[in-house]
């Protein structure tokens, strides 16, 4: 059951280590966009996020990973110049694949970051990358994103239970 577990759990993405990513080869980041970079509600991209991405697009190759649509997603990527992949059906690996292949990467490059554990964390884990949960930005989610929050409390648990992982408990 650890697929489910991050190898690195931040507060937010402003709390992750990128100089210890750097140090470890990651040239990589895919991000989630729906309470990892923004609130559902919001429509462009806050700006100190888009402050952040900016510096460590000199870096990394930033990209975004999104189950959410076309749409909701392009907004964002032109306002930051970067590319990105809708419909991602996180836990699916299909869009690690077309990235790895795209950007002609190494797994070991590459570090899935994103607040659900059900879909960004299950999904980098599939692929046998590294993963970085965050906590959600917000409590609104996509309506299907309830049966995973529901989900991914009874993994919590687990892992709480044997003292594997528990909400609030950073570490990198």
């Amino acid at each position: 059951m650890n697929i489910f577990k991050p190898t690195m759990y931040r507060k937010n993405i402003f709390e992750i280590d990128y100089q210890k990513l750097k140090d470890l080869g990651i040239t990589c980041l895919i991000f989630d966009l729906d309470n990892t970079l923004g609130l559902i509600s919001q429509k462009k991209c806050p700006r100190q996020v888009k402050k952040l991405l900016r510096r460590l697009q000199k870096d990394f190759l930033i990209l975004i990973n999104s189950n959410n649509t076309k749409k909701r997603l392009t907004p964002y990527l032109r306002e930051l110049g970067i590319g990105g992949f809708s419909f991602g059906l996180k836990p699916s690996v299909r869009n690690l694949i077309k990235i790895k292949k795209k950007y002609n990467l190494k797994k070991k490059e590459m570090v899935m970051i994103g607040d659900q554990i059900v879909t960004d964390v299950l999904t980098g884990n599939r692929f046998k990358i590294m993963t970085i949960l965050v906590d959600p930005l917000g409590e609104k989610d996509l309506k299907i994103t309830g049966l995973n929050r529901k989900i991914e409390y009874r993994i919590i648990k687990h892992y709480q239970k044997r003292g594997v992982f528990e909400r609030g408990k950073y570490y990198e």
